[in-house]
């Protein structure tokens, strides 16, 4: 993203997850590399910080104790406000999982959600996880 004087600005990332061992550790990733990090501790006020600041990029874990990184991904994917914001996924779940989790989720409403376009399964080292961000905010 350029400002109106030709100059780098930094892109918003929200960082949703539980844990705050991982979001810490990926706030101090962001800010190594001049990204803006937002935080969140669960799906709820994943939900809340999005609407509110429209973060460039959210990085979202799939098991949280309230409001399920599977619900904020597809309120994201099936909100036309909200479905251009591009989604890291990034979790100890396996893919697979998640995405046995989606299928069931769309038998139910009869609706499709895309599958991520990134998923990172924990643990992961500083250098890919900034690769995946850059990535998504080309």
């Amino acid at each position: 993203m350029i400002d109106q004087r030709g100059e780098t600005m930094s892109y918003k990332v929200l960082v949703v997850d539980d844990d705050p061992d991982v979001r810490s550790f990926v706030v101090t990733v962001l800010e190594e590399n001049q990204y803006i990090p937002l935080e969140a501790e669960d799906g709820v006020a994943g939900l809340e910080m999005i609407e509110k600041y429209k973060p460039d990029l959210v990085i979202l874990d799939v098991l949280m104790p309230r409001g399920s990184g599977i619900r904020l991904y597809r309120k994201l994917k099936t909100n036309d406000h909200l479905q251009s914001i591009p989604v890291i996924m990034f979790t100890g779940i396996a893919l697979r999982s998640f995405l046995k989790s989606q299928k069931v989720l769309d038998e139910f409403d009869n609706g499709t959600v895309p599958e991520p376009d990134i998923y990172l399964e924990k643990p992961v080292e500083p250098e890919e996880l900034i690769e995946a961000i850059r990535q998504k905010l080309k």
